[in-house]
């Protein structure tokens, strides 16, 4: 039996509470860590976070949020005292939203005596290609605007990024060793692409520089999950 590896967090993309509870439940040790997206949270709130915590799990608490300085440090402050161990925000927020957000989850984990949650920016969406990414009148490609957002974001005092795991290189070589980059976009062997458009293997994303992969239909759309998880740690773990 493959036990979890904190490298892999495993996406609850799911309409519903008892859908998302149903996989943890089946995928059992072989996850431990998830990530709770938009769709997921607007459905369960924080009653699914309650459920991950109280089954032991890490969780990615994934709702990019963007808006004036303000309104995201204050609903980070909240993010906080719900006990998740990972957040994010968009990195075109610019560096004042980026600067105050982090001296917010700061402030508020020093406050409530926890440790800290990791604080991401969200670079370009993996769904990205250059096609669709040109029409957004950036005079950088793709790789040149993920690497100076990344710069930005370290430079703005958070903790990593979410970038794809092909530019995860270049972030690693630019912004240091401790620096984490969460990578989507993650697909193993023989998989299908999906909606992603810049993806990688689990061994390709690690040995660009990734620290920790997210990967949500190669395992939730398995007929067996767990064996899913449990082939994707063990790719994971063959690298080591």
């Amino acid at each position: 039996m493959t036990q979890s590896d904190p490298r892999l967090i495993a996406a609850l993309d799911f309409p519903t509470a008892e859908l998302a509870k149903q996989a943890v439940e089946q995928i059992g040790d072989a996850v431990g860590y998830y990530k709770v997206g938009m769709e997921l949270y607007y459905a369960a709130g924080n009653d699914i976070i309650r459920f991950l915590k109280s089954h032991g799990k890490k969780i990615f608490l994934d709702l990019k949020l963007q808006d004036i300085p303000n309104t995201v440090a204050s609903a980070l402050r909240v993010e906080t005292m719900q006990g998740v161990d990972m957040m994010n925000i968009h990195a075109v927020g610019g560096r004042k939203m980026m600067t105050m957000a982090a001296q917010a989850v700061k402030d508020k984990a020093e406050e409530l005596g926890i440790v800290k949650p990791k604080l991401l920016a969200v670079t370009i969406l993996t769904s990205m290609d250059e096609e669709q990414f040109s029409e957004l009148n950036y005079n950088n490609t793709i790789a040149e605007q993920v690497l100076a957002l990344a710069k930005l974001a370290k430079e703005s005092g958070l903790d990593g990024v979410v970038a794809s795991p092909r530019e995860a290189a270049e972030i690693r070589a630019a912004c240091g060793p401790d620096f984490l980059i969460v990578t989507p976009g993650v697909r193993p062997k023989g998989s299908a692409l999906d909606d992603q458009s810049r993806v990688t293997t689990p061994a390709q994303a690690f040995a660009n520089g990734s620290t920790h992969i997210v990967v949500g239909r190669p395992i939730m759309k398995a007929a067996d999950r767990r064996a899913a998880a449990e082939a994707i740690v063990q790719e994971i773990k063959d690298i080591d």
